[in-house]
């Protein structure tokens, strides 16, 4: 049974800056360099309705996939590393089929 992980968020960085465009390019490199990670899509909001401006979505095909995604090295010092810093708010969503 696959999961879609999902994660809508909202950066410190201004629109269009170079710091939100170096961020989206790290996670970029670094999640879909851990091993498991399938379909990885950045995407931006464009709906007002939510004050959420980015999502990042991946696939898993199971969940011992997704638990050691979750527990990855590289995953765990971005998040510290990156994601503590510079998101000001989130949402994440996780399912399966």
């Amino acid at each position: 049974m696959t999961i879609q992980h999902t994660v809508v968020f909202r950066l410190v960085h201004e629109a269009g800056s170079p710091e939100e465009r170096e961020f989206l390019a790290s996670a970029r490199a670094v999640l879909t360099s851990i091993p498991g990670v399938d379909d990885f899509t950045i995407r931006r909001q464009v709906s007002p309705k939510s004050d959420l401006e980015h999502q990042f979505s991946m696939v898993f095909q199971d969940r011992a996939a997704y638990r050691a995604y979750d527990a990855h090295p590289a995953h765990t010092a971005f998040v510290s590393e990156r994601w503590v810093p510079e998101v000001a708010a989130f949402q994440e969503y996780d399912f399966e089929e």
